[in-house]
């Protein structure tokens, strides 16, 4: 049997961060750094940090709020809710359910997703599969982080890098040859520890000693996490551009996983890609993991960067090891 898959493309994005602003010189009354070392070395000027009492799903019901919005979507319209984080509210029921719980979603069906920094393009790529198949024609797609969390404070490696945040993306059929035209997911198992919260799950639950160790934090391993991301990110939007037919000449506009400005600006320099067409917010919300991309990409469309028509490259890479890009013709 032969399918016509319809084509399928964001019709509405929004994104929330946290009030509470860190600023590099906050640190610095913390832990042994400066504004200058933290800047130098990570493009990292200022990050947001949740509330106390704020976790996943209240950011993520505030960026999916100002998405459906300005899709013109009501909840109740929602099929399908996909929530990717690795800092959701709860090991179980999934942060998707209480997202669709607060939106009142009541037809939609609801799961999270877990691939670190990828997980926006992970989840973009399979919701829209449901609508290109045609068995839904609404998929929200959440990505929401509370990545203070899991931070120790006192550890200046990681504690410097990153932030909370929380983007969404309203995912319809849209006019033929609009929309998304390749993706390219990819994993490496053989890195999983270079990237981790050691503790908390079933291979070693919570107790005093993994509290008392500090091990319910993230640790990262940073010269090779570095190395991976340099080399992954000019692959994987090589790749997907090579599935559309394009080429990096095409490309009118690249949002990259904001992760370190060394990193992007060797990506943009390996696709040739002109500064002008690269969207950069690290500086004031640090790393958000997989909320970075579509915080990224709801500002550049606010801003008027990306137009209707324009080919826009989207790029995720982080735990797992994960990695995932997407080439669409924006259709607004």
């Amino acid at each position: 049997m032969v399918y016509n898959l319809r084509s399928v493309g964001i019709v509405g994005l929004g994104s929330w961060l946290p009030e509470q602003i860190v600023t590099n010189q906050d640190l610095t009354k913390t832990i042994d750094t400066s504004d200058e070392w933290i800047f130098t070395r990570t493009g990292i000027s200022e990050r947001r940090k949740a509330a106390e009492r704020e976790a996943a799903s209240d950011l993520g019901v505030k960026a999916a709020r100002k998405a459906l919005a300005d899709a013109a979507v009501k909840a109740e319209e929602i099929d399908l809710i996909i929530v990717a984080t690795i800092t959701p509210d709860m090991l179980f029921p999934s942060t998707a359910c209480l997202i669709q719980k607060e939106l009142g979603a009541i037809r939609a069906a609801a799961f999270d997703v877990s691939a670190a920094c990828s997980g926006f393009l992970y989840a973009l790529a399979v919701g829209s599969q449901f609508v290109a198949a045609g068995m839904y024609r609404t998929v929200l797609v959440v990505a929401a982080e509370v990545l203070s969390k899991i931070t120790n404070w006192e550890d200046r490696s990681t504690c410097i890098l990153f932030g909370d945040g929380a983007g969404a993306a309203v995912l319809q059929p849209v006019e033929e040859g609009y929309g998304f035209l390749s993706f390219d997911l990819g994993s490496d198992g053989t890195g999983a520890d270079l990237l981790k919260v050691p503790a908390g799950g079933s291979r070693k639950p919570a107790s005093r000693e993994t509290v008392e160790n500090k091990e319910h934090y993230l640790t990262m391993n940073g010269k090779e996490v570095y190395k991976f991301a340099v080399k992954i990110v000019g692959d994987t939007s090589l790749k997907a551009l090579h599935k559309a037919g394009l080429s990096t000449d095409d490309v009118d506009y690249f949002v990259p996983h904001q992760a370190n400005n060394r990193i992007i600006d060797a990506a943009v320099k390996r696709l040739g890609l002109s500064p002008e067409k690269v969207y950069v917010n690290l500086d004031k919300y640090g790393n958000m993991s997989s909320a970075s991309v579509p915080v990224a990409l709801d500002e550049a469309v606010q801003k008027g960067f990306i137009k209707k028509g324009d080919i826009v490259v989207l790029v995720g890479f982080g735990a797992g090891l994960t990695w995932g890009s997407s080439v669409l013709k924006w259709v607004r």
